[in-house]
């Protein structure tokens, strides 16, 4: 039996101290009792070689020692469902900003730009990897860490377990929509519309006795083209307020709505419309120049601008599609439709 007794100070080994004779008196209680079974059924004392086969049966030592162990999480089962939403939502409200960040100094600061002079994409990507892991690295760490320390009082005070089923969140539509911001919508269209059609109507928006600031003739397609959304955005919100859940129609008119407003604003950034600006305490010169650079740099704009439309753009799709696919009766949506 010396092979047994290896076998159970193998065991013995990776047992915590204060249990370790009681789950080894256990064990060897129930190998022995298989043992004496298997003996009896063959008449005769097991061998070297069928005492092996049976302690292989049971397992390796480690394993049959943790078997015995309470089970050990950084982030236990409870948990961690929570920790991979908000790992998600750190790691995206990270990295994304961090991209716009990288690109907009890739386009924006020259100096920044130089740097890249000649690199392939894959290189400029790997420059933005070797900005991004280390702070990503250590974002990761810290909500892993607090949650880590969250499990260990959840399994001594058990926090989680005392709720009430009245605070539950109600249940979500995402077709309904909010009458506070329907209203919020229209009075900042209205004011949007009286302060455009009082302020920016002449392409002279600014005549001051000391300052003058002129729009290219271009400016008035502008006017009118925005000033045309403000009156669709609206009638778009006053028939919401009427009736607030989203429909295929409304939700079509929403996105040509903001795909006209992008395309709109993407050709006025690109147009040079600022004409001239006159100043007595300006040199004429200073002032050709300080206009052509505002027009540079709103000209520099134009793929943030395209990249916000597209996103705009998407969003809007996807509502499209999620109101136009059927769906099962939600609580809450015949009132909102009544």
């Amino acid at each position: 039996m010396q092979l047994l007794e290896r076998y159970l100070q193998a065991v013995k080994f990776w047992l915590p101290k204060e249990q370790k004779e009681d789950i080894i008196a256990e064990l060897s209680e129930d190998i022995r009792s298989q043992i004496d079974e298997k003996e009896a059924e063959l008449g005769r004392k097991l061998s070297e070689v069928e005492l092996e086969s049976i302690l292989k049966q049971r397992g390796r030592p480690i394993l049959v020692a943790n078997r015995y162990l309470p089970q050990e999480h950084l982030i236990g089962p409870v948990l961690f469902p929570i920790y991979r939403l908000v790992l998600k939502i750190v790691m995206l409200c990270y990295v994304v900003p961090w991209t716009v960040a990288w690109i907009t100094l890739l386009i924006f600061n020259s100096g920044y730009a130089a740097k890249f002079v000649g690199h392939s994409w894959f290189e400029m990507l790997g420059s933005l990897w070797a900005s991004l892991w280390g702070t990503a690295f250590l974002a990761a760490g810290t909500v892993t860490l607090v949650f880590a320390v969250l499990e260990r009082v959840q399994r001594k005070s058990h926090f989680l377990e005392e709720w009430n089923p009245r605070k539950l969140p109600p249940v979500n539509n995402p077709n309904l929509i909010s009458r506070f911001n329907s209203i919020v919508e229209l009075a900042a269209n209205l004011f949007f519309c009286v302060w455009w059609t009082a302020h920016m109507s002449s392409d002279v928006v600014l005549n001051q006795v000391n300052l003058r600031i002129s729009l290219s003739p271009a400016w008035r397609y502008f006017f009118w083209g925005f000033l045309l959304i403000a009156f669709v955005n609206i009638a778009l919100a006053a028939v919401n307020l009427a009736r607030p859940y989203w429909t295929a129609l409304r939700a079509t008119f929403r996105l040509v709505s903001d795909i006209a407003g992008s395309v709109l604003f993407c050709w006025l950034l690109k147009s040079n419309l600022l004409l001239e600006i006159a100043s007595a305490s300006i040199p004429p010169a200073k002032a050709v120049q300080l206009a052509a650079v505002i027009n540079l740099w709103m000209a520099r704009m134009f793929p943030l601008a395209i990249i916000f439309g597209v996103v705009i753009a998407v969003v809007n799709i996807f509502r499209i599609v999620r109101v136009s696919a059927p769906q099962a009766h939600i609580p809450g949506e015949r009132a909102a439709m009544a």
